[in-house]
C-alpha cells in the first residue's frame, strides 16, 4: 500500500496550522445525472441511513435513485445562481472571510480551506490542500452547530478514513458542536432583531431545524436536546414567552417517524389557531441552501398561506455576513489555544541533508 504524501515535498517547507471548515455538500449541477451521483454518495452513508445494508442497497438503487433525482433536480434549478449552488458559494465566502480574519491575527501561520462531506470539493481534497500548504496541526470545524451522528459524526468518519491513507498525520482537533456558544447565539439574536426592525414582530417565531429519525434520539443522539437549547437561549435573549416561539423539524424522508413537531404540519395548523403572522428562521443551517430557500422560503410559505395565513417571512441564514464570520473566528480561536507554529523547518531540512551526506559517504 502506498501512503499519500505531498507532491514535491521539501523538508524546508514552512510549518503551518490548518483550519478546515466542512459543510454537507451539493450536486455539481441541477441535473438528474448530477443529483443521482450526489444522492448515491449521500444516501449510501450508513450514518445517514441506519438500515440493514443489503435491504437499503436494494431500496436505494431500485427505487430512490430512479425517482428522486429528477424531482430534486427541478427543485435545485429554482435556487441555482450564476455562481452555482448557494450552499457551495456561501461556504466558499465563509472560508475567505475566516482566512482574512485569521490572517490579521496570525499572518501566514494559519491557512484555511473548505470541503464538502458529499460531492465537491471532497474532504480529502481540503485536507490535501492544507497538507500541501504545510499544515502540521489541523483544526476541523463541521458547520453543524448542533451535533448529530448523521452529520458531525459522519464528518469524523470520513476524516478518520482519510487519515488511514496518509503518510504524515497532522495533530488533530475536532469541534463537535457550538449550539450554545455565546458568539453563535449573539449573532442569531442580532439577525432576528434586525429583521424585526424592518418587518415588525410576528405573532410567532418558528425555529426550524433539519429533522432526523426519532430512533436516533432514543439511542442517545443529543441533536434534539441541542436544538431545543439553542431555541431556548435565543428566546430568552429576545424576551419571548413559550407561546411566542416554537421549535420544529423539517425535511423528513421515508416512512419512519422523525423528530416532531414537523415544520410543515405546524405551519398548516397555525391559521386555524388564530396565528396568521409568522417568521421562520433555521438556526441549524450555517448557510442558505435548498432546504431553506425553497423548502422554507417557498414550499412551507405556500402551506401556511393556503391554510389561511396572512403574513409569512423567512429570516435568511447567517451565511458569510461579517458578524457570523466574527463568531466563527472566535470559536476557531478558542480551539486554537495552546497551538503554536514551529519555525524549525530550516533546521529539519539541514539535518535531513546531513543524513543524506553521511549515507553518501
Amino acid at each position: 500500500m502506498k501512503y499519500q504524501g505531498s507532491a514535491g515535498f521539501k523538508h524546508a517547507q514552512r510549518d503551518r496550522i490548518g483550519v478546515l471548515i466542512v459543510n454537507l455538500g451539493t450536486p455539481d449541477a441541477p441535473t438528474p445525472s448530477a443529483l443521482r451521483r450526489y444522492l448515491r454518495e449521500f444516501l449510501s452513508d450508513p450514518r445517514v441511513v441506519e438500515a440493514p445494508r443489503l435491504l437499503w442497497w436494494f431500496i436505494l438503487n431500485a427505487i430512490v435513485l430512479r425517482t428522486r433525482p429528477k424531482r430534486s433536480a427541478a427543485a435545485y434549478q429554482t435556487v441555482w445562481t450564476e455562481r452555482g449552488s448557494p450552499l457551495l458559494w456561501h461556504t466558499e465566502d465563509q472560508r475567505d472571510g475566516i482566512q482574512q480574519a485569521l490572517q490579521q491575527q496570525y499572518g501566514d501561520d494559519v491557512v484555511v480551506a473548505y470541503a464538502m462531506r458529499y460531492g465537491n470539493p471532497a474532504l480529502s481534497q481540503g485536507i490535501q490542500e492544507l497538507m500541501d500548504a504545510g499544515a502540521r496541526k489541523l483544526l476541523v470545524l463541521p458547520l453543524y452547530p448542533q451535533y448529530s451522528a448523521s452529520t458531525t459524526g459522519s464528518v469524523f468518519d470520513a476524516l478518520a478514513a482519510d487519515f488511514t491513507r496518509r503518510r504524515w498525520l497532522p495533530e488533530l482537533r475536532f469541534i463537535t458542536h457550538y449550539h450554545d456558544h455565546a458568539a453563535y447565539i449573539d449573532v442569531l439574536v442580532a439577525r432576528i432583531q434586525a429583521f424585526w426592525q424592518t418587518h415588525g414582530r410576528p405573532q410567532k417565531l418558528v425555529l426550524s431545524y433539519h429533522g432526523v429519525p426519532l430512533s436516533y434520539l432514543h439511542e442517545g443522539d443529543p441533536y434534539f436536546c441541542e436544538c431545543h437549547k439553542t431555541s431556548r437561549l435565543i428566546a430568552e435573549r429576545l424576551g419571548l414567552s413559550q407561546d411566542e416561539y416554537v421549535t420544529t423539524f423539517q425535511s423528513r424522508f421515508g416512512r419512519e417517524e422523525w423528530l416532531q413537531p414537523y415544520t410543515d404540519e405546524v405551519l398548516k395548523n397555525m391559521p386555524a389557531q388564530g396565528i396568521k403572522n409568522v417568521h421562520v428562521i433555521c438556526p441549524g443551517f450555517s448557510v442558505d441552501c435548498l432546504e431553506t430557500i425553497e423548502e422554507i422560503g417557498v414550499e412551507n410559505r405556500d402551506y401556511f398561506m393556503a391554510a389561511g395565513g396572512e403574513q409569512y417571512a423567512y429570516i435568511p441564514a447567517l451565511n458569510a455576513e461579517a458578524d457570523h464570520i466574527e463568531a466563527l473566528t472566535r470559536i476557531i480561536n478558542e480551539h486554537l489555544q495552546g497551538w503554536t507554529v514551529s519555525h524549525d523547518a530550516a533546521a529539519r531540512a539541514e539535518r535531513a541533508e546531513q543524513r543524506q551526506q553521511q549515507q553518501a559517504l
